[in-house]
């Protein structure tokens, strides 16, 4: 790789002091680096984060440095372009952001010298309707998270698998994650990991009132609908919400529904060491 381009989260890397680190030390080394110019967050259906118009043509490679939460905003945002990203762990625990800072000199150098792989990840789309109304579309690669909306109260969830009812229950939410992100939400609430390499649906619900709500894992070609029950008063009327990868949010009431497929693109990480999932989490568990 000769071209590169830096996505810094201004927060975790104050002044861009790492970003400017990298910049040089390719530049020192005959590569071309970019550096993603300031700027905040914009109007939904534009970017998260990253505007991708604004990436030079001839870039081979982002480079995220931030957490995992930096590394999704930069995964949506790109996504059309294709790019590989690699993701720098700024912070104390990332399963995607696997490379820490001190580790830099050893991954850039294997980066310029071509010795990579790079894995395709799954990602999810969803739209939220409201009868025959669309109320928001957007994709997501670690999960899709419909929770209760105002009050501390629990939601009656009827969830149907390509057209065919599967069941109903009441919970604090419902969370569609893929196999990467079940290192994430779902796993703080007892889902299973699934290695990254595979291709599937989990279901998994947040604090259900039942005694036997189990996870659910489903083929990746089916479309999973999850509509907004009544609820339990009569006044209920906060409904609920759903969530893209923690980010953009969409307010539903009894009777909206959110429709949930395999997206048809999906994100490039890169990996750099010859570290197994298996071995990275058992690193990730143990600290």
């Amino acid at each position: 790789m000769n071209v590169f381009y830096v996505i810094s989260n201004e927060q975790k890397d104050p002044g861009q002091e790492t970003a400017k680190y990298i910049r040089k030390y390719l530049s020192d080394r005959g590569r071309t680096c970019y550096l993603r110019g300031r700027g905040g967050k914009t109007a939904r259906g534009q970017y998260h984060y990253t505007d991708a118009k604004r990436i030079p043509e001839d870039v081979e490679c982002v480079l995220v440095l931030g957490g995992d939460g930096t590394l999704l905003h930069a995964a949506r945002d790109l996504v059309g372009r294709r790019l590989p990203l690699l993701g720098v762990n700024m912070g104390t625990l990332g399963y995607l952001a696997e490379v820490d800072r001190k580790n830099l000199p050893e991954v850039l150098d294997g980066l310029i010298a071509d010795e990579y792989v790079i894995e395709e990840r799954m990602m999810l789309s969803g739209a939220a309707w409201h009868q025959d109304r669309v109320l928001m579309s957007d994709m997501a690669l670690n999960d899709i998270v419909i929770t209760r909306n105002g009050r501390m109260r629990v939601v009656d969830f009827n969830i149907y698998v390509d057209g065919t009812f599967l069941y109903s229950y009441a919970a604090d939410g419902i969370i569609v994650s893929t196999p990467t992100g079940s290192t994430g939400y779902s796993l703080s609430v007892g889902g299973p990991i699934i290695s990254p390499a595979s291709s599937m649906l989990l279901l998994t619900a947040i604090a259900p009132h039942t005694m036997n709500a189990r996870p659910i894992v489903l083929p990746p070609d089916v479309e999973v609908v999850v509509e907004i029950g009544s609820g339990h008063e009569e006044d209920a009327t906060d409904g609920a919400e759903a969530t893209f990868d923690g980010d953009t949010s969409v307010k539903l009431n009894a009777g909206d529904r959110i429709s949930i497929t395999r997206a048809g693109k999906r994100t490039q990480l890169i990996k750099t060491k010859n570290t197994s999932f298996l071995e990275l989490l058992r690193e990730k568990m143990n600290k």
